[in-house]
């Protein structure tokens, strides 16, 4: 027979244990979840996006800084208006230099043509076309922004010291993208984007083209942001000519303070395209008679505080760029 004092000390001790576990219980649910930091320095951002434009309405006082000229290299057999002129590495480089000694203040690298109905590229190819020019330019000292939709090409140019990743997806194309832009710091180009080449045109409706564009624009760059992409690594740019027809592009230049707005650096892409065809140029001419036009829309961007101009000939855009900073020193 079990003695009273023994049953009772065991009663008491199942009691101190459940009135333990209770508490164990209560203390962790009231703790917070552990939440993983990640401590390491942010990588910085280049200096070309940092020392940058915040597009402005007009009425504004001018920025000190200049809008920047983002002169247009495709290494590729295709694109629209240059394909194939400079796809050896030897002519990418050398015009590469030319666009330099013409007014452009970067390069932008593109292996993988976006005219409207192109095809996409394998990435090994897109690589192979892109990385040896970026590397040599880089070597040179000349700025480089690579235009690709490829995750891993972004990354690839980036080590090898390009300074700013241009994606006309937005980082839709890759989901990946987003990390790369992050981890490395780069500036980010983010493009509005409804669509691959080849078939963005079926895309193209819009009961309000600037403020549906806008919007997109404007929930792109939050979804960055929430993967850990910085505000200030972002430029962001309207897509002239991609899933958006002649007349759409006209509206989405005279909305320009729309997008500015939004309150970041915006980038304007106009250079020899088709909306472009006939106006201050014959109907039906090629694409490098629009370079006037284009150089037209480069003035009016620049006085509206864009960040910069995408430009396949950086030398009527850079003369009237520098008659408008010109004009706007006396002013001052």
């Amino acid at each position: 027979m079990t003695d009273l004092p023994t049953r009772r000390s065991r009663r008491l001790a199942e009691a101190d244990r459940a009135r333990a576990e209770e508490h164990r219980a209560r203390t962790t649910a009231a703790e917070p979840p552990t939440v993983a930091i990640d401590l390491r320095a942010p990588a910085p951002v280049p200096e070309i996006v940092t020392g940058r434009r915040r597009g402005r309405a007009v009425t504004e006082p001018p920025a000190a800084d200049r809008t920047r000229v983002m002169g247009i290299l495709n290494v590729t057999p295709d694109s629209f208006s240059d394909g194939g002129l400079h796809h050896a590495y030897d002519a990418a480089v050398q015009h590469a230099r030319d666009l330099v000694a013409a007014g452009a203040d970067l390069v932008d690298v593109g292996g993988e043509s976006t005219r409207p109905g192109a095809d996409r590229v394998p990435v090994e190819v897109e690589q192979d076309r892109v990385i040896p020019v970026v590397r040599e330019l880089v070597a040179e000292g000349i700025a480089v922004s690579v235009d690709t939709m490829n995750a891993s090409t972004a990354e690839r140019a980036v080590e090898a010291g390009a300074a700013i990743v241009n994606d006309v997806s937005g980082g839709l194309a890759d989901e990946d993208m987003a990390r790369v832009v992050r981890d490395t710091g780069a500036g980010f180009v983010v493009m509005h984007w409804r669509g691959h080449s080849d078939r963005m045109y079926r895309n193209a409706e819009y009961a309000h083209a600037v403020e549906e564009v806008r919007r997109e624009v404007e929930l792109r760059v939050a979804e960055l942001i929430v993967l850990g992409v910085r505000e200030e690594q972002v430029v962001i740019d309207p897509g002239l000519g991609f899933a958006k027809q002649g007349a759409q592009n006209w509206e989405i230049l005279a909305g320009y303070e729309r997008f500015a707005s939004i309150g970041l650096p915006v980038l304007v892409a106009a250079s020899r395209k088709r909306f472009l065809d006939g106006v201050g140029s014959a109907a039906g001419a090629p694409p490098r008679d629009r370079d006037l036009a284009t150089a037209a829309i480069s003035l009016l961007a620049a006085e509206r505080g864009a960040w910069g101009v995408r430009v396949h000939d950086p030398a009527p855009t850079r003369a009237v760029l520098d008659v408008w900073d010109a004009w706007r020193a006396a002013r001052s």
